[in-house]
């Protein structure tokens, strides 16, 4: 936008759209409690800058010419937004409305997502919620969502992110499959066990990651893998193996207990992240702040 072809004085629209909405001079100046001759004079300098006749006399009132006619509603728009404008510098802005979609891993997109999205909707019922589960990271630059909540910082420029905090996992197994196991004490004695892989190409990821936690392990012990954290988790109550599963998902489910209860759990950090554009949207700014004050005590 070229800004200094914009040359407009606020004052004058003003005066020409609640003139148009009060149909005379005397009750426009009552309305904006200003002196009818000031009133006129901002009018009247209006048309002289705009090079336009914008009213003309009908009886004792005023009615818009065609010209008239045709700036009104660009002003009316421009009276609406200078509205909103000051009642959100109040504090007093309208109720949030719009839509918004968040992406989330399925395991978070199920069980921490649903009572956050309840409580945003009853705060803010006009806002439309959609849920995009995905282990994979959609792409917020290409607006697949706009709020992502991932383990990991943004990394491209034009997205922008905030650590929430770092949430905890532990391995899983069921009793029977740890009495299978002979009851291991200690990281060394699993080497023997079998271990539920997360699917796409994710062993060998584990394999290292393990590694470094002092647990060796090859591909011989991750025999089944599954794409869907559900799956996972579903095969890891069924005994199949070990899985791995936030600490309070897992601590809640009876089927399976904690493997190596006293071992260091794992910590991966919580991020929220969107675009640096959608940051400057009303909406999108809410949204974000709330999940952050949500998922913080979480």
């Amino acid at each position: 936008m070229n800004w200094r072809s914009v040359q407009f004085d606020w004052n004058k629209a003003r005066a020409f759209l609640v003139t148009a909405e009060e149909g005379s001079l005397t009750a426009a100046a009552k309305a904006l409690g200003m002196a009818q001759p000031t009133l006129g004079r901002q009018v009247a300098a209006l048309e002289e800058e705009l090079g336009v006749a914008l009213f003309e006399r009908v009886g004792r009132g005023l009615a818009l010419t065609p010209g008239g006619l045709e700036l009104v509603e660009h002003v009316r728009g421009m009276g609406e937004a200078a509205s909103r404008m000051s009642l959100a510098a109040s504090g007093k802005a309208e109720a949030l409305e719009g839509s918004i979609s968040i992406t989330a891993s399925e395991i978070y997109s199920a069980s921490l997502l649903p009572p956050i999205v309840a409580k945003l909707r009853r705060l803010h019922p006009g806002v439309e919620v959609e849920i995009v589960p995905s282990n994979a990271a959609v792409d917020l630059r290409r607006r697949e969502a706009d709020i992502a909540i991932r383990h990991f910082p943004p990394k491209q420029p034009d997205l922008i992110g905030k650590k929430i905090r770092d949430d905890i996992g532990r391995f899983y197994a069921t009793p029977a499959y740890l009495v299978e196991l002979g009851h291991p004490q200690t990281l060394a004695e699993l080497g023997a066990a079998y271990f539920i892989d997360f699917g796409s190409g994710t062993i060998r990821e584990m394999i290292a990651g393990f590694a470094k936690r002092g647990l060796h392990l090859t591909r011989a012990n991750f025999p089944v893998s599954a794409g869907n954290h559900f799956v996972h988790w579903e095969l890891t109550k069924e005994g199949v193996g070990i899985g791995i599963m936030p600490e309070k998902l897992g601590d809640a489910e009876p089927l399976v207990e904690r493997v190596l209860p006293d071992a260091t759990p794992f910590e991966f950090p919580i991020w929220l992240a969107t675009h640096r554009e959608l940051k400057t949207s009303r909406r999108v700014r809410m949204v974000f702040d709330f999940l952050a004050e949500e998922l913080a005590q979480r």
